[in-house]
């Protein structure tokens, strides 16, 4: 019965590279679009927004559509659109009176995508059958790492080789994964969420539980905690060694991505043998210590090896929420897993605007924003401790 549903966790497993795709190759050719199209700084910046604003919408839209349309169809669309955003990226700039419009219409397109994989996966992995949920759950988004690794050495690589000039050729390239996976979801078998003749809980039921709200602020702790290092670590890099941007985004991001991907695939391996709570509770600490390093330690050397090591450190906390949230309220349904991923998103986009903030307001000075972002570890160990406070005694209905 289960290995029927191996397939479905490969695709699942592809679905997460589909989403690295959509949201880490388009940056590597911003520097490119405001040359080659002459668009301005200001314009290219919003770019990001954008695709992350979309995918919240979705996030907090999927809630009234998904369950109805079904999970298989919503899948299919996810990556069908995924693919048509990366290929018309590679057209409409160059048909369209305005480069810029045809960008954002692409990045529009493959947002929606991106958004929609971000609710689906985690749940139709969470359906399977399966001995250890949270062993898959770890697994599952150490794709996402990989993924994102990937495409930035693969990218880095091809530029340096055929020409950046020749991004086209790479961008129908990364588009070939999402249409294959597209056929591999019509056919593999999917797991209901909820059991026959049950129920999810409704948006207003989950709103009354206050085990919910404890989940949903460490899901936008745990997006904070990642995304404001993550996002910074290239310019740490440049900047504190004064190396080329090549260099920078495989010394900083890349490397941030794969020891964040090393810790969740040691717990997806190893993860039947350790302790979920346990296992977070000390990433947390070590997260708060990785950002004391970047902040406070001399040496820029010494700087960068603490971006990795908060990469090592946040790799449990996404995937370890959800499945808190999975084993806390089982018949939290569609709307749970969409909600969470809303809050997931916006912690995506506070953690760094956190940092850019306090860095702008104290001169430019990115240390003191990475330590002022220390802020969300510290308060996802906390909730961690109410939650697990919470589920021993068995407060998760009000």
């Amino acid at each position: 019965m289960k290995n029927q549903y191996d397939k479905t966790i490969m695709a699942c497993f592809v679905g997460y590279i589909v989403q690295a795709v959509v949201n880490n190759f388009t940056p590597l050719l911003f520097l490119f679009f405001q040359r080659n199209y002459q668009i301005p700084l200001s314009q290219i910046t919003l770019l990001v927004t954008f695709n992350f604003g979309i995918q919240l919408l979705i996030d907090l839209l999927s809630v009234g559509f998904i369950d109805k349309i079904g999970y298989r169809m919503s899948m299919v669309t996810a990556h069908v659109l995924s693919a048509a955003g990366l290929i018309l990226l590679t057209v409409l700039p160059e048909i369209l009176p305005v480069p810029f419009a045809g960008i954002l219409i692409a990045v529009m397109i493959y947002a929606i995508g991106g958004g929609l994989l971000e609710v689906l996966v985690s749940p139709v992995v969470e359906a399977c059958p399966s001995d250890n949920k949270e062993k898959a759950m770890s697994m599952l988004h150490s794709f996402y790492c990989w993924g994102h690794a990937g495409v930035v050495f693969i990218s880095t690589i091809f530029f340096y080789v055929a020409g950046i000039e020749n991004w086209r050729i790479l961008a129908i390239f990364w588009a070939l994964i999402p249409v294959g996976n597209a056929f591999a979801f019509a056919k593999v078998p999917i797991a209901p969420l909820i059991e026959d003749g049950q129920s999810g809980l409704e948006l207003k039921e989950l709103f009354r539980m206050k085990v919910f709200w404890v989940l949903l602020a460490m899901m936008v702790c745990a997006g904070a905690s990642e995304q404001a290092v993550s996002q910074w670590a290239s310019t740490f890099a440049e900047k504190g060694l004064g190396i080329s941007k090549a260099a920078g985004d495989l010394a900083g991001p890349m490397a941030f991505a794969l020891m964040m991907g090393a810790s969740r695939l040691f717990y997806g391996k190893y993860g039947d043998r350790i302790h979920l709570e346990r296992f977070m509770a000390s990433s947390g600490c070590l997260c708060i210590l990785s950002y004391l390093g970047i902040s406070l330690l001399p040496f820029p050397q010494l700087n960068l090896i603490a971006c990795a090591v908060c990469g090592l450190s946040v790799g449990i906390m996404w995937p370890g929420t959800f499945s808190k949230a999975s084993a806390a309220l089982p018949k939290g349904g569609t709307a749970m897993f969409a909600l969470l991923a809303l809050g997931g998103d916006v912690g995506c986009s506070a953690g760094p605007t956190l940092v850019g903030m306090v860095s702008e307001i104290l001169g430019d000075d990115l240390k003191m924003g990475v330590l002022a972002g220390i802020v969300f570890p510290v308060v996802l160990l906390i909730g961690m401790s109410v939650s697990g406070s919470g589920m021993q005694h068995g407060v998760t209905d009000r």
